[in-house]
């Protein structure tokens, strides 16, 4: 651990280090503001999950951490946890060397949970690399974000089927992905994404579920500048990236989402950075997104 916790927004280091005994992976990370630049005021990992070196994509001063998971994969039983704090005026860009993977889960599920705190004018952009989950997986992905009401959020996620040896696209089990959002104190939004290709409950080639899709794109914007002018204007943008994919787009009680069905992993991605590119010039004045991973 490095540097002291804010005493704003703190990482409790003694609570993460009692649940990394029982746990897979922790991680931590607290970014505060210093001089012109974000840095990091406090980081703690235990486990499967590390942190890169902090890097800066341009001279706006908004620090980009990258998260990575040395054992290359969830199995059954791993639970995995991430608390994140952005303090005051802070800006974090967050994102992942590589994919999650998910591989077979007998018995038990795969879990991450993660926990965001956004202080007044902070900024979080969370653009992991895909969810890849595998023949056999089950996983749970949990995450909460309380933040002030002038703070913004950008948070992406990809889901894609991975490789089976019978051909099947759909070969793992269960994925569940929930968001839970809350603004002041108040629950604003609540998204919860359930597939379960085998059950037969709710097929997924149904009409008014996947139908004949089999990757899933997200883009969910908490900030109090977005409204029904932006999304017009948001939308105007991502139209000619459409043509790969069906795409919706939804004005939320301080935010909007963007949710994209596709059959490959591209097109997702390039219409999730597209909105991601939008919004950052819209806001920041800065250049496309150019994640360099090393």
């Amino acid at each position: 651990m490095t540097g002291a916790p804010a005493p704003e927004l703190p990482v409790r280091r003694a609570a993460v280090e009692r649940a990394a005994v029982e746990l897979a992976g922790t991680l931590a990370l607290t970014v505060g503001v210093r001089g012109d630049r974000c840095i990091a005021t406090s980081q703690y990992h235990q486990g499967a999950l590390r942190i890169l070196r902090p890097h800066y994509l341009d001279d706006t001063g908004q620090v980009c951490y990258v998260v990575v998971n040395p054992g290359g994969g969830y199995v059954g039983g791993d639970e995995y946890e991430i608390n994140i704090a952005v303090e005051t005026d802070a800006r974090l860009l967050l994102t992942t060397q590589s994919a999650t993977k998910v591989y077979r889960t007998p018995g038990t599920r795969a879990e991450q949970r993660t926990h965001i705190r956004l202080g007044p004018n902070a900024s979080l952009e969370s653009v992991p690399d895909p969810l890849i989950a595998y023949r056999g997986a089950t996983y749970r992905q949990a995450t909460v974000v309380e933040m002030h009401g002038s703070a913004s959020l950008v948070m992406a996620e990809i889901v894609t089927p991975g490789w089976s040896p019978d051909g099947a696209l759909f070969g793992y089990d269960e994925i569940r992905l929930r968001n839970e959002i809350s603004v002041d104190g108040r629950l604003a939004v609540l998204d919860n994404l359930l597939i379960r290709p085998l059950t037969g409950a709710a097929p997924i080639d149904g009409m008014a579920f996947l139908e004949d899709y089999t990757h899933v794109g997200s883009l969910l914007v908490m900030d109090a500048r977005v409204d029904a002018a932006l999304l017009n204007e948001l939308h105007e943008e991502l139209l000619p990236l459409a043509g790969a994919c069906n795409l919706g787009l939804s004005l939320l009680d301080g935010g909007l989402a963007v949710r994209a069905l596709s059959h490959a992993t591209e097109p997702l991605d390039a219409v999730i950075r597209a909105g991601i590119d939008f919004l950052r010039f819209r806001w920041h004045g800065q250049p496309r997104l150019n994640l360099r991973k090393y």
